[in-house]
This record gives structure tokens, sequence and C-alpha cells, in this order.
């Protein structure tokens, strides 16, 4: 450390230690949060669920895309690059996107997808935009939840009609068909049927704006299931504009029916097409298996007569619930498309159809467009992103260069530097490194698939970083070697109890599986029991009864229909009902382990297992069957314990936090500064009990005191939904896995680690540096335009400081152990948290003149940070690593480093006499000018005769700079110097001596001639006169 008695005359020095944090204010946390800045690292490789696409049709190159929790993207090169357009908004569920036909730069957007999934997020209504999509306005509707589709009148961009379905998870009266005259400043529900049915689909006559046609759907789901249909489904048709409405029945299916999607043929009004579910079922019962002469009435029903009567095509629907898409092509009646798990096409109209519409292409199509001027022209919308097609359907390409990833669970491992693995909505499980160290960043090739299915929990192993493991839903859980990647699946089935029953297990969509941290070979994973395994997943034991509330979801009510009654897509999405979805153990005593469940049980074990008490009614105020989203153990005290409920499932959109200091015993719920919104995630820090995360529909909040008071998270983050939370433990990073955007990290939050109340008031203060490494970044050649490449972190040392108040001077500065100064950095001298990156480059000085150019990387080792303002001076300490992959023992390091000082000092001594050559040059010019017309031939001659001697001196000098620069080569790679590095350094130190005395003779010869010209109050500056280099002087 360097001795510091010599400054104490000058300065105060504060040299920061650990201390405890103190409570500090929410605005003081917020400071530092903010400025705190997220990165994204995708993945581009899979994409995300599209739910509409809005193109301009008289410059198709301009499309829209909205996504169903990633907002809204557009793209103005046929899908080159996409630019999100939405991210600022308070959603980023969108249900629909629509270009005005008659101005394109009026966009429409209506949130809250639509397709009734048990992951499907909210909306809060209709917004505008006038200009493309740079800004926007939300105009209403905030209580409908999801909107499917919005019209636009063809010559008019303010008349636009709104399909509604409202709240997904109860009933409301917000639903239906809304219409504005006026752009949304005022809207009139002009087509309602009751608080249980919605407006799922709307289609405009092409020809006669005052033509539309409605398919109203009844449908709502709980924790426990789903009723999709009833009474209210149907079709309507208006002709005066949405005034008045009539539903159309002839030919359709009697009774209850559920989703429906519409098309009318663009060329033909009276042509309209229909998608139609109305076969419901019973419990154990097949799709469309429950009407009792078995006569299959879902399909494709078509009118030739504006909706009069209706024609029985196809029996083709495939899971009505979740698609429900028809399209005919626009320039073919006879050519239709159904979006299904795959798509399926005909060419007859709708009477027979094949599943090979989309072949290759991700599976899930929810969205379709058809170029009105060439049909061979499709652009397809999918749980796996956007594709294109030019032959009509037969062959596509994935545009990847979407980052909408909708991770579920997210995973670190321990490598250097640390993979992050996910999984996600029916893209599988996928990893990817935080940091290449290339300069290309993190491409979609350096994502690699360790598991498939719907992706959710990846676990990995603590210190074998080989291993892993992923899941896929419903508990099917694999451990992984990442070497092979051989798959061994492990998803326990019980064993028989005395009677010789097999137990009933139920398992979540999202299985919790946990590791344990007292034993690296110790699995949880739950079903509505837990199970233990002390072999890391070879074999499984029960380790408590049934810890749910086990009730039979067939005695249940949907709106008002039984479980056990027949009903449209009955249950899908929701295999069983009653499971685990939260299981910790505490991190301070391995025997205490905590589970939650999806009907609100909560269960604590203090002896491992073999009791377990039930701790739900003590927690107070919280909702019954509340669905239990995480549990925290808390590394702070023994005893305390996190909980965090979520329970929009009930229709209840509020969040709910729980905090106990006794083992569930007695319950506080905390969340002040919390928005209205169901919590995913919960994390807390691992060094600091007190620094809590939560992420909720909208992004990341952070509490410093425990839970008690929250504030946004973050600078850069758009609108999503955040599931996971990771505190990576060596890194100290914060890596979130969003529903939509794919995976965002925050490297290094140690200024909220070490925030405290002393920190904020103090005038200067450096926050703990991380680590930095000393690497040499990969560079790759090659060309990808187009590709989707994530930011690398900057490599180097990343300070971060705190000013309390403006200053009008301040310096950073780094020095080495001795004191001796090593680099000065820019800082800024304004308020608040800053952040400087020192790039690990030392800087010299060099004679009498300064140049700005930087040398080699410092040596490994510790470095002080000096941060200087006024009369005060704080510093920090960092260290500074070698790249750990490269092998090179202290000896050859450090020979290494002072054969690339040497470079770098001969580079600084000969770039120096090179920019006084330069300088020498110049003044001979203008001498030379001043002199011309003057008869002395003498002068001009001796000008000459110098600027020669300049020229030769030059050239001589590049002939002899090639040790100058030798040490980049050196540098660039961990190996010792070459034989020809050396000779070239040598070189330069055996020439610059001769050449630097020539430089200063001419100097002199350069101020005879300047004399003869000017006058002595005109006499320019003359270059310095050159310290002659010598290699044994630093």
């Amino acid at each position: 450390m360097r001795l510091l008695s010599s400054l104490l005359s000058t300065f105060t020095v504060i040299i920061f230690i650990p201390v405890a944090v103190e409570a500090q204010s929410q605005s003081e946390v917020s400071r530092v949060a903010e400025a705190l800045e997220w990165r994204e690292i995708g993945p581009t490789i899979m994409g995300g669920r599209i739910s509409d696409l809005a193109v301009v049709e008289s410059d198709p190159a301009v499309f829209y895309v909205g996504t169903a929790t990633g907002g809204v993207w557009k793209t103005q090169n046929s899908g080159i690059t996409f630019d999100p357009i939405f991210d600022g908004q308070a959603t980023a569920s969108v249900g629909d996107v629509t270009v005005a036909p008659s101005n394109s730069n009026v966009i429409w957007v209506g949130t809250g997808e639509p397709q009734n999934r048990q992951s499907s997020p909210w909306g809060n209504g209709v917004y505008r935009s006038t200009d493309a999509g740079l800004s926007w306005a939300h105009m209403g509707l905030a209580n409908t939840h999801h909107i499917s589709r919005i019209q636009v009148h063809p010559h008019d961009p303010d008349i636009a009609y709104v399909a509604a379905m409202g709240h997904l998870w109860g009933s409301n009266p917000e639903r239906g068909v809304y219409r504005t005259k006026d752009g949304g400043q005022n809207w009139e529900l002009v087509l309602f049927v009751d608080e249980n049915t919605g407006a799922i689909d709307l289609v405009m006559d092409p020809s006669d704006p005052q033509t539309l046609f409605a398919a109203m759907y009844q449908r709502q789901r709980k924790a426990w299931g789903f009723n999709g249909g009833g009474p209210g489904s149907g079709i309507y048709r208006t002709t005066d504009g949405g005034q008045n409405w009539i539903e159309l029945t002839e030919g359709l299916p009697e009774g209850d029916k559920g989703r429906i999607g519409l098309d009318v043929y663009r060329r033909n009004g009276n042509v309209l097409c229909a998608i139609v579910e109305a076969d419901a079922r019973l419990p154990g019962q097949s799709f469309g298996q429950n009407n009792s002469d078995r006569t299959v009435r879902n399909g494709v029903y078509c009118s030739m007569d504006r909706g009069e009567s209706w024609e029985h095509r196809s029996t083709t629907n495939n899971r009505p619930m979740y698609y429900s898409q028809i399209r005919i092509d626009p320039n073919d009646p006879e050519r239709m498309y159904l979006g299904g798990s795959s798509m399926y096409r005909t060419s007859d109209g709708g009477r027979t159809f094949t599943s090979d519409a989309a072949a290759g292409v991700h599976l899930d199509h929810h969205a379709l467009w058809i170029n009105p001027d060439n049909s061979d022209h499709m652009i397809l919308g999918s749980d796996g992103g956007v594709s294109i097609s030019w032959d009509r359907s037969d062959n596509w390409y994935q545009f990847r260069n979407l980052p909408l990833g909708q991770f579920y669970e997210i995973g670190v491992d321990m490598r250097d530097p640390y993979h992050v693995c996910g999984g996600l909505q029916d893209n599988g499980s996928w990893c990817a490194p935080s940091d290449t160290r290339s300069n290309q960043g993190i491409r979609t090739r350096d994502w690699y698939n360790v598991g498939s299915g719907d992706g959710f929990f990846t676990v990995m192993h603590p210190s074998n970083t080989s291993l892993m493991f992923a899941e896929s839903q419903g508990g099917n859980l694999i451990r992984v070697n990442l070497e092979t990647m051989e798959r061994t699946r492990m998803r326990p089935i019980g064993r028989p109890d005395a009677d010789g029953e097999m137990p009933q297990l139920r398992w979540n969509w999202d299985t919790p599986v946990v590791l344990s941290s007292h034993d690296e070979n110790t699995l949880y994973i739950g079903s509505n029991i837990l199970f233990r395994s002390n072999d890391l997943g070879q074999s499984f034991t029960a380790v408590s009864d049934d810890l749910t509330w086990s009730v039979d979801r067939d005695t249940l009510s949907i709106m008002g229909v039984l479980g056990s009654s027949a009903q449209m897509s009955r249950n899908d999405g929701q295999s069983s009902y009653g499971n685990l979805t939260a299981i910790a153990e505490s991190p301070l005593n391995e025997a205490v382990i905590y589970t939650g469940a999806d009907d609100g049980r909560v269960h604590v074990t203090r002896d491992s297992g073999q009791t377990w008490t039930d701790v739900t009614d003590r927690l107070e105020g919280l909702p019954s069957y509340a669905y239990v989203t995480r549990i925290v153990a808390s590394n702070g005290e023994d005893g305390e314990v996190f909980a965090a409920f979520d329970n929009h499932r009930n229709d209840d959109f509020n969040s709910y936090l729980y905090h106990s200091e006794n083992f569930g015993q007695d319950w506080k719920r905390i969340g002040s500064g919390l928005p209205a919104s169901s919590l995913n995630a919960l994390a807390q820090h691992p060094d600091n009990a007190e620094l809590l995360f939560v992420g909720n529909e909208v992004g990341v909040y952070v509490s410093a005191d425990a839970g008690v008071t929250w504030v946004q998270m973050g600078t850069g983050l758009p609108t999503v939904p955040v599931d996971d939370i990771k505190i990576h433990p060596r890194e100290n990073d914060l890596i979130i896995g969003t529903h939509g955007r794919g995976v965002w990290i925050i490297d290094d939050i140690s200024p909220l680690e070490h925030l405290s109340t002393n920190v904020m008031a103090s005038n200067a203060h450096i926050f703990p540096i991380r680590r930095a490494t000393s690497f040499n970044p990969y560079t790759p050649q090659g060309w990808t335009p187009g590709i989707f490449a994530a930011p690398n972190p900057p490599s180097g040392a990343r300070i971060r400081y705190h000013l309390s108040s403006d200053v009008d001077e301040l310096e950073l500065r780094v020095t080495d152990a001795t004191g001796k100064l090593v680099r000065d950095l820019e800082a800024q001298m304004t308020s608040g948290v800053h952040e400087v990156i020192w790039d690990l480059r030392l800087h010299l000085e060099n004679g009498a003149s300064e140049s700005g150019r930087l040398g080699p990387r410092v040596l490994p080792g510790a470095y002080i940070v000096e941060l200087v303002t006024g009369d005060d001076i704080v510093q920090r300490e960092v260290s500074v690593r070698m790249d750990p992959r490269v092998e090179i023992g202290r000896r050859e390091l450090m020979a290494r480093h002072q054969v690339m000082m040497d470079s770098y000092r001969i580079g600084l001594a000969l770039e120096e006499a090179e920019r006084t050559l330069e300088e020498a040059t110049a003044q001979l010019v203008a001498a030379g000018k001043l002199v011309e017309g003057r008869d002395d031939e003498g002068l001009t001659s001796e000008i000459q005769e110098a600027r020669d001697k300049l020229a030769a001196l030059s050239e001589e000098l590049d002939d002899s700079s090639g040790g100058g620069s030798a040490w980049r080569g050196v540098e660039s790679s961990g190996a010792m110097p070459t034989a020809d590095a050396l000779y070239l350094i040598d070189e330069s130190w055996a020439k610059a001596p001769g050449i630097t005395e020539g430089v200063n003779a001419i100097i002199s010869d350069v101020e005879s001639i300047l004399r003869q010209v000017y006058a002595p109050i005109a006499m320019p500056d003359l270059p310095n006169v050159l310290p002659i280099p010598s290699r044994g002087l630093l």
C-alpha cells in the first residue's frame, strides 16, 4: 500500500474498508439503482410468441411485429433489421397492431395478447401513434386487458373498431366491440354480450367499411383449469358501422361454442370463412368426442352470402383455444391457411387441408400476412418468431435478429466467464456465455441447446461445470453432460405404499428444482410431494406427504360450469392442479426447507422433512389460494424467510410479498413502492441480506431495507415481464430472465451491496472495484451483416464513484502499490454515481511533451485508484489478474512485460522525433514561402538543403521505427516475444540515439534559417531539443 504520510498535510485521506450497511432513503437507493445499466445478451436463435403482423401495403418492406410479451418491433428493410418501438410504454404485451390504410403514419396497438395461455400477460388498453411509431399516446380502454383485433376505416384513420376480450381470469364488463370516431378520444361499446364474453376476432368488408363481422368468445381461466366456451360465443354482423348487430346462425353449430376465427375474401365481401370450435369434452375424453352421435362440429365454415348461411367444409381445427386463425388468399378464395401447431393449407376452398404449409418452421402459428399484390410473398408469426416465404408457403426463412426469448427460469454456472442458461416458452433450454471475450460480442451462434420442450429450471452444478440439470414441462428433469451432451432422464415416479398403490403425482408446468447449497450432490424436486436425491438424481426418496390442498378440480366451477361437466378446450394448458411451485432450502441450516404450492399452501420443515408445519393460515391478509411464486430462505438470520405470491389467477393484480423472522410462524406484508403487478421472481443478495430484488410484469425492483421499501432497478431495461433473477456469487452480477426480451445483466452491483447513508453523505466515495482480467480479445474474421450481436461487458476495471455535489476540480488516477502514477482517467464532476472504465493500459510521459499514446496493459497485481476532490482524496484497491487461460510463469511474465515496455518507450521517443521533424518541416515550408520573390538565392538554397536533411532523417526514422510498435504484437499473445520482435526493438534502440542527435542538430540549422527570415518579434517557437533515449532509464 502506498505510504500516505506525505499527503496528510495537504489532503484528508479516506481508505474504504467494509462496514455495516446502514439504512438509507428510497431516493438514495433510486439514485444508485438508476446509475446501473442493463445489457442484453439475447438470444435470437429462437424467438418468442408473435401475436400480430401489420404491413404497410404501399411499401411491404415496412412492417410491424406485435409480440405476446416483447412489445412492438418495426422493420423498414424487409426484416434485415428490426427496432423496438414500444419499450417505454406501461406494458409489453401486444394483441394487435394495425396500420391505418389511408395513412401509414397512423398505427394502432391493442395491448394484452389474446391467446388464453396460463402464461398470457395482460395489457392496459389501446395506444395510437401518428408518426409511424416514434411516439405513442394511450387512448384508454385500460380494463379490457386483452385486445384481439383492431379494424380501421379505409379512408378515415380516426374511425376504428376494437375487439376486446376482457379479463382472462375473471368477469368484467369492459369487453366486446368498441368504436371510436375521433381517434380514440372517445369510445362507444357497440357490441356486448355478457361479462364473460369478449370479441376475439373482427373483420371488415374491404369494399364496404360499414359492414363488419365479429366473433364473440366466452372463456375464462383459473389457477386450476380453463373453460373455453359457452352460450355467449357466436358470429355477429353489422351493416351500419356498428350501430346494430345481428347474430349469424344459419348453418353454424347450435348450442355452446368456443373460440372462432374469421376472414373475409379481399376481392368479394360476400365470401366469408370461419374456423369454429363447437365440440366440448368431458374429463377423460379426447378432443371433440362428447357429442352423442360422435359428429365433429369443429372446423371450417364458409359463407357465400355475407354470413346469411354457412357450409361446414372441414373438421380441421387444431387446438382452437390457442390458435383459431384462418386466412383467405387475397387473390384466390380457394386457397386458405389455418394457424395451429402446424400450419394448414387448402387449395379447394377449405374442404381438404394438409399440415405442411410451414414445414421446418417453429411450431405454433398465430399470425399470417399474405401480400395482396403477390400471394407468393407471406410473413408468418409463431412461438418461434417471424418467418418469410417468397413461394406461397413452400419454403420459409426465419429472421434471427429478434431478441424475444420468453424465459421462465435461468441459472448461472461458475465457469470463467460464467455461462447463463435458461428454459424458454416452447423453445427448450439454452445457454450462452455472459462474455465471449470477442470483438464481435455475444452472437446468435454462441447460444447452445441443452434441453427440449418448454424449458423451465436450469440448475448448474457449483463445482463440476460440465454437469447441469434442465427441465421441460411437467417436471421432466434431465441431467446433462455438457461435454458429450448426453442426457439422463430422471423425473421420480415414487414407490408403492403399504397397499401396493403407486402415489398419484401431480407435476406443475414449471416444476421447482433446487440443488442444495450444503451438499452439491443433493437435489430437490417437487410434484405434490417433495422428493430428495442424495446422488444427483440417480435415486429419489419422498420426504413429505402431499403438501397441497389436494382439491379435486372437477368439483370447482368456472363461469358456473363444474369441472366434471363438458367444456370447450377443457383445462387446456393446465394438466393438473395442486402441485408444488416453490422450494427453498435455508442456506444457514440444511434441515430447514420451505415449500409453496399453486393452490397457496405453504409448509416448512426444520428436520429435513421428517415433520412438516403448515403455515398458510399465518399469512394474514393473503387471499386464499394465492399462487406461491417464490420462497427465499434468508442468508441473514436463521428463521428469516421471504415469500412472493401471485394472485392474478384470481383476477387480483396486486403484489403480495411477505416476510417472517420465525420460520413462518408470523408474517408481515411488505412492499411499499411496488406497483400493482403480480410477482414472478424474488432474490436476496448472497452477502447483504437487506438487499432484495423482485421481478414483476413490468421489470425489476430493488429494496435495500429487507423489502420494506422498493424502487425500480437499473437503466435501459424495456418494459417486460421478469420471471427469474439470479445474483452471481463470484462476479456480483445481477442476471434476469425476461419473458419476452431474453436475458439481461447488470455487471457488478457493488454500489447497491455497499450502499449506506454514510456513503451517500460523504463528499466522494469509490465503491468496491471487482477484480479485472487482462486478456486479448478473440478477433475472428468474418462478415455477418444483419446478424444479432449483443455487447460484451467492457474489458478492464469498472470504477464507480459517487459525488454528493458538483465539484470544480477532480482527479481520478491509478497508481501502483508504490505510489507511482500509472494512468490519469477522465471523470465527471457532477453529483451522482458515475462509471469509468480503466482499460488497464498505462501511460508514460516522454521528455518535454506528453504523448497521448497509451502503452501495454499493466502487470497483474494490486493497484490503487485515487479520487481527488478539493482537499479530499479517497482510495480503493483494484486487483488485476492475467487471463487464467494463459499459462506463463511470473519470471517470464515480468521479462515479457519488460520487452513491451522497452518497445513502448522507444516508440514514444521515435514518435516525438517524428513530431519534431514534421514541425520543423512545416516551419521551413512557411519560411520558404516568405522568401519567395526575394533576391536571396543563398537563403533559398539553405532552406532547401535543410528540408532535404529533414526528409533524409524522416526516411531513416521510418526505417528504424519497427521496434516502437512491436509491443502490440507481443501483447497479442501470452507467449514470449519472438526473435524478430526482439531484433526490431534492439534495432530501434540502437539507431534512436543517432537519429535523435541528428534531429537536434537540424533544429539548430532551422533556428539559424528562421532568424534570417523573421524579425525577432515574429520569430515562431522552435521545436524542443529532444533528450537522447537511454534504454536503462525508466
